[in-house]
């Protein structure tokens, strides 16, 4: 298992982990389960979990790179330890007790390969449900209708050959 190091000497055999600060996107429906998942979990070692991009975020781990946190699983050690991708889940897995054999597992060469495929398919499917969302700005329609909170319904209809058919009426 491997982390971004915080400094000389900060290897896991020599700095005891007391404590994990899991960053969770909670408007992430998948990220919540997760996050409730873990919750529920017996921890032998504490995990927090505060919102990624969040003040607190940002006041915790000011040296973090939090624009990356947004788009990969990142996970704080209590001795400024930096897990992100696949290594952050592996972590926060050792923390549980019923995972911790699986966390090992993982963190083998093998394992590690299938922690990058389900973190990597986590992260395809977070993005699609992303997409899907509507940000409140204006929704379009392929047949050429849109509507915009500001303005209402509008159709502008696909020109072809240089030609636009008007808009239907009732």
């Amino acid at each position: 298992m491997t982390g971004i190091q915080a400094g000389p000497g900060r290897d896991a055999p020599r700095v005891p982990v007391r404590g994990l600060t899991v960053l969770h996107d909670p408007r992430c429906s998948l990220c919540a389960f997760l996050t409730h998942w873990l919750a529920r979990q017996a921890q032998l070692v504490p995990l927090r979990f505060v919102p990624v991009g969040s003040e607190e975020a940002r006041r915790r781990f000011p040296g973090l790179d939090h624009r990356a946190t947004l788009s990969e699983i990142t996970v704080v050690g209590d001795a400024g330890q930096v897990y992100q991708g696949a290594p952050a889940w592996i972590v926060t897995l050792w923390a549980l007790r019923e995972y911790r054999a699986l966390a090992h597992r993982l963190s083998t060469p093998t394992g590690a390969k299938f922690a990058r495929g389900a973190v990597l398919a986590a992260a395809k499917w977070r993005e699609a449900q992303r997409s899907e969302r509507w940000g409140g700005g204006a929704y379009h329609w392929g047949d050429g209708w849109s509507y915009d909170p500001a303005a209402g319904w509008t159709y502008a209809p696909p020109c072809d050959s240089g030609g636009c058919s008007p808009a239907p009426t009732g």
